[in-house]
C-alpha cells in the first residue's frame, strides 16, 4: 500500500510541470490539510514534523510526507505546492483499534491516553494493525513500565471477538517475565470472617493477571460462594491496588476487595408467566428449591437452566429466560416472576464426527437419529452417548472415552451443527 502512495506522489511531481524545480527551496504561506477532519493541523504538523515559517525544498516536502504514511494511520496520502499554498490530501485507514491492556500494571483512561497522545499527536486512543504507531505505543508502555521499576517484554498482538468473529482491538500484553495475581486482601472495614473466602482468594492468588479478567474472576467466585449461601444482593468489587511487586520470577498484582454479604433471603415464591412450556405444578415437582427454604443461588440457578432445557429441547436455541426478583427486605424473603423469549427454531445441520477409525465412525453415524433438517433437540444429543446399550461395541467404547460434543449455531440459517469427539480418559 504504501508503494503505491509514493508512486502517487511522484506522479504529482512529474505532473506538475509549471512547478519551479525540485532543488529549489520554498516558504509555503500556508500548509493545509483536507480528508482528516478527526485530527487537528497542529497534530498533523506534529506528527510530519513540519513547522510554519520553514524554507522547504521538494524533498523535504516528500520525507514529512513519508513521516505521516510511517505511522500507518493513513491508507494514502498527496501533497501540492503551487508557489503558495502546501495543501496535503489525505486518506485515513478504516481499520483502527482501540488499545487493550491486557495484563500491564496500568491503568487504562484520560491519564494514560493523555500521555500516549503527548508523544504520537495522532493518538486518538486507536492504532493500526501495523506500522509507527502501533510500534511506537508498544515502546512508550514499555518505557511507563520501566518508570515503575518494571523491566518487561510489551507485545502487541490483534484481538479477536470470538461473539463477533473480527479482531476488534490491538492488545498489548507482558510476554515476559509472567504477571500473576499477587496478595488479596480483604477491606478490613467488611472483611467476613467466613474462612471459605479465605480459602477461595487463596486459590485465586497466583492465577494469570488479566487487567479486565481478574477483577471479574475474584468477583464472580466470591459472588457465586455468597449467592449460594442466599445472600443474592450481596456487593463484592475487587481492583488491583498498591504498587506491583516485582521479582525474578514473576511480576504480582496486589489486589483489594471488599465484601458486603447483605442479608440472607428465603423463598417466598417462583410465578411462571403463562406458556413457558410447563406448568407450575410440574415446575414445582422437579425444583429442589421450596417456599421457606434459603434461597440459595446454585438452586435458583438450577431452576433457570431446567426452563433454558425446555426450549433448547424444541430447537429453541437462542431462547432467554428472566427470573425477575421482588424482594421483601422486612421479611426478609424473595420471590421471582419468571418470563421468557423463545426466540426462533434451530434445525439440524451438519454432523461432524472427529478421530475416529472408519468403522467407529459408521457406527455412530448409524447411531443418529436426529437427520438434516429435523428441528434440534439437545436433550438427543445428550442422550446419544449415554443412551446406547451398555453391553454393545459403540455402548462399551463411549463407556471407556469422554465423549465431547460441540455446537456451532448459524444464526442466519437457524442450523446448528454438530461434531462429536472421543477422548481418552485420563
Amino acid at each position: 500500500m504504501k508503494r503505491t502512495c509514493f508512486l502517487i506522489l511522484t506522479a504529482v511531481f512529474l505532473l506538475a510541470s509549471s512547478l519551479p524545480a525540485a532543488a529549489q527551496k520554498f516558504l509555503p504561506k500556508t500548509i493545509q490539510f483536507k480528508g482528516a477532519p478527526e485530527y487537528s493541523d497542529q497534530e498533523l504538523m506534529a506528527a510530519a514534523g513540519l513547522k510554519k515559517g520553514t524554507v522547504l525544498a521538494y524533498a523535504d516536502m516528500k520525507e514529512h510526507s513519508q513521516k505521516l504514511m510511517d505511522t500507518g494511520v493513513f491508507e494514502s496520502l498527496l501533497f501540492k505546492f503551487d508557489g503558495v499554498d502546501l495543501v496535503y490530501t489525505i486518506v485515513p485507514h478504516t481499520d483502527l483499534y482501540p488499545v487493550r491492556l491486557e495484563n500491564l500494571p496500568l491503568t487504562p483512561g484520560k491519564e494514560l491516553d493523555a500521555a500516549l497522545h503527548d508523544r504520537f499527536p495522532l493518538y486518538h486512543g486507536k492504532v493500526p494493525a501495523e506500522s509507527g504507531l502501533l510500534e511506537g505505543v508498544r515502546g512508550a508502555l514499555e518505557e511507563m513500565l520501566a518508570a515503575k521499576g518494571i523491566k518487561a517484554t510489551v507485545t502487541a498482538t490483534p484481538y479477536t471477538d470470538q461473539k463477533l468473529g473480527k479482531v476488534t482491538a490491538m492488545s498489548f500484553s507482558i510476554t515476559a517475565p509472567p504477571v500473576d495475581v499477587g496478595e488479596i486482601r480483604l477491606d478490613g472495614a467488611a472483611a467476613p470472617t467466613d474462612p471459605k473466602v479465605a480459602e477461595i482468594l487463596a486459590k485465586l492468588t497466583g492465577s494469570a493477571y488479566d487487567s479486565e479478567g481478574s477483577p471479574n474472576q475474584i468477583e464472580t467466585y466470591l459472588g457465586n460462594y455468597y449467592h449460594d449461601k442466599g445472600y443474592l444482593e450481596a456487593e463484592i468489587h475487587a481492583a488491583p491496588q498498591g504498587a506491583p511487586v516485582v521479582t525474578q520470577e514473576a511480576i504480582r498484582i496486589p489486589f483489594t476487595v471488599s465484601v458486603s454479604p447483605g442479608a440472607v433471603y428465603k423463598l417466598a415464591g417462583i410465578q411462571l408467566a403463562p406458556g413457558l412450556g410447563v406448568t407450575q405444578e410440574e415446575f414445582d415437582r422437579q425444583s429442589k428449591l421450596h417456599p421457606g427454604d434459603i434461597a440459595e443461588g446454585q438452586r435458583l440457578t438450577e431452576n433457570w437452566q431446567y426452563l433454558s432445557s425446555l426450549y433448547h429441547n424444541k430447537g429453541y436455541m437462542q431462547a432467554r429466560v428472566h427470573p425477575t426478583p421482588s424482594y421483601d427486605r422486612a421479611d426478609g424473603t424473595v420471590s421471582f416472576a419468571v418470563t421468557a423469549e423463545q426466540g426462533p427454531v434451530y434445525t439440524m445441520g451438519k454432523l461432524i464426527i472427529e478421530n475416529t477409525a472408519d468403522d467407529l465412525r459408521a457406527a455412530m453415524w448409524s447411531a443418529w437419529k436426529l437427520p438434516t433438517g429435523a428441528v434440534f433437540n439437545e436433550s438427543a444429543l445428550r442422550s446419544y452417548y449415554s443412551g446406547q446399550d451398555p453391553n454393545s461395541p459403540l455402548g462399551r467404547t463411549f463407556a471407556g472415552a469422554n465423549c465431547v460434543f460441540k455446537l456451532t449455531m448459524d444464526d442466519q440459517a437457524h442450523t446448528v451443527d454438530v461434531s462429536l469427539r472421543l477422548e481418552r480418559k485420563r
